[in-house]
Parts: C-alpha cells; sequence; structure tokens
C-alpha cells in the first residue's frame, strides 16, 4: 500500500515525504494553545484562554493525519526500521495526545485559572519541541 501511495505521488511530480508538511497542524496549534493560554491572564484579555482551547481540539484533530503520513514515511523511507528518535516519536505523541484529549475534557475556557491545566499546556510545548527536534534529528541526522 505505501509504494502504490508514493508511486501515485511519484506520478505527479510530488517526490517529497508526507509527514513534515502536516506536522504543522498540530505543532502549530500546540504553540498557539500555550501562547493564548498564556495571555489570558494579562489583565483584560481572558477571552483569548477560548482561543487556546479551539487550538487544542484543531490540535488534536490534526494528530491521526499527521501520525499515518509518518507512518508511510517511515515505511517508505526507512522500511519500518527501528531506531530510537522513531520510538522517542511514537512514545511522545501517545503522550501529548492523551494530555490534548485531558485538556479537551476538562478545561473550561469560560473559567480561567493557573492550574494544573496550564501546566497541562505548558507540558504539550515541551512535547511539541522534542518532537520537532527528534523529527529534524531524523530528517538531518
Amino acid at each position: 500500500m505505501t509504494e502504490t501511495i508514493f508511486a501515485f505521488l511519484n506520478s505527479v511530480g510530488f517526490t517529497h515525504p508526507l509527514h513534515p508538511a502536516l506536522t504543522h497542524i498540530p505543532m502549530g496549534m500546540v504553540m498557539g494553545a500555550v501562547v493564548f493560554r498564556m495571555a489570558s491572564f494579562l489583565p483584560k484579555m481572558k477571552h483569548l484562554a477560548k482561543t487556546g482551547y479551539h487550538c487544542v481540539i484543531l490540535g488534536l484533530l490534526g494528530i491521526p493525519p499527521t501520525v499515518f503520513a509518518g507512518y508511510l514515511d517511515w515505511q517508505h523511507t526507512y522500511r519500518g526500521e527501528w531506531e530510537f528518535l522513531i520510538i522517542l516519536k511514537i512514545i511522545l505523541t501517545g503522550i501529548l495526545t492523551i494530555t490534548l484529549a485531558a485538556i479537551a475534557i476538562m478545561d473550561d475556557p469560560q473559567d480561567t485559572r493557573f492550574d494544573k491545566l496550564t501546566l497541562f499546556y505548558i507540558l504539550t510545548f515541551i512535547m511539541a519541541a522534542g518532537l520537532g527536534f527528534s523529527g529534524g534529528e531524523i530528517q538531518s541526522g
């Protein structure tokens, strides 16, 4: 299946990996969620908590296609070889997904407080940075 997909893409002139283009959706939304959450603690900026929450939802929705594209690239480029950075990305993605889901379920953007959920937002930023770093190492290695 993987080779069929990449053969088709090559036939229409698309020769790049799929995963890097899709990573901007969840990673950008995680970064935005943290920025908007922190900005919501500024005077007269409380309404930005809702925007941060919406970023969490969109980031969560962007994870499945990004993971699928990563799987396809991993199979196509690395023949599914297990290596430390791939394992790290799988673990971080799982933890990031669970953390975003927890925020989506537990957060009330109408009642923003600097509490454990704010720490969850910060953790998502750290995980996104780790995912970006490990992905960059895999590509540039």
